[in-house]
């Protein structure tokens, strides 16, 4: 668990449209100069064809120094995978790209990936996988997976685009009371809500919250809201994250 490395982003435009525009500086600074090409995983589009879309990312990661090719018409996506330097996964719709993960055997491939402490990146969906089920996605099951269950590379839940947002006379549920619901039937769980524009970046078992704030879910416990300048603060409230550095700081050479 100590050596795994992953930046998750809650979306991938920022409020004027551009794509992976505000995310740059961080991860050129994550993937850093020994990562040359990355892998793309477009599976989560849905009303974009997979070419077009590996086509939109290697745009932005060409300019930052990295050739992307897709997992998506390789001959052997597997082999692909398990040897890529970093992989990228992107968003769309959760439901659909975890089906074709299992599908593609890719899920066991990206997990090996992971394991073995090279970079992943994901966004939206792509960030929503990385936890141990994806039960707190926003989005449709519009296709059946076989089942729920994710990378569980990060001990906790994640919720993409997280909004306090209630528009007037609307009679639907808030998206913390979805979560509530969630975290009263999971009550062992955390969830972090990621509003637009955050990041997590973990690595080596410690996390550090990047771009704009998130909001820590726990069953029975006050929901506490945590800015970038805070991750230290969120780390050490969340139970998972705390059993993950313990373990970290116990298995790292000095």
């Amino acid at each position: 668990m100590t050596r795994r490395r992953l930046l998750l982003l809650s979306n991938s435009r920022d409020t004027d449209g551009r794509f992976l525009e505000h995310p740059r500086h961080e991860i050129r600074d994550f993937l850093g100069p020994g990562v040359r090409a990355v892998v793309f995983v477009p599976f989560a589009g849905v009303m974009t064809l997979h070419a077009d879309y590996t086509a939109l990312a290697a745009g932005p990661f060409g300019e930052m120094g990295y050739a992307l090719r897709s997992a998506d018409d390789a001959k052997d996506a597997k082999g692909m995978v398990r040897d890529a330097e970093a992989i990228v996964v992107g968003g769309g719709n959760t439901f659909q790209l975890l089906k074709r993960l299992y599908e593609t055997g890719l899920l066991e491939a990206i997990r090996e990936h992971v394991e073995s402490g090279r970079p992943y990146i994901g966004w939206s969906a792509g960030a929503v996988i990385a936890g141990p089920t994806i039960r707190t996605t926003n989005d449709m099951p519009i296709v059946e997976s076989p089942s729920l269950d994710a990378l569980g590379a990060v001990p906790f839940q994640i919720n993409a685009h997280y909004t306090d947002v209630h528009p007037p006379g609307h009679q639907g549920e808030t998206r913390a009371e979805r979560l509530a619901e969630f975290l009263e039937v999971n009550r062992e769980s955390e969830v972090i809500g990621l509003r637009e524009g955050a990041m997590l970046r973990i690595e080596h078992g410690v996390m550090r919250l990047a771009g704009a704030g998130a909001k820590l879910f726990r069953h029975g416990q006050e929901t506490t809201e945590y800015q970038p300048e805070e991750s230290m603060a969120m780390s050490k409230a969340m139970k998972t994250m705390g059993a993950l550095a313990e373990h970290a700081s116990s298995a790292v050479p000095r």
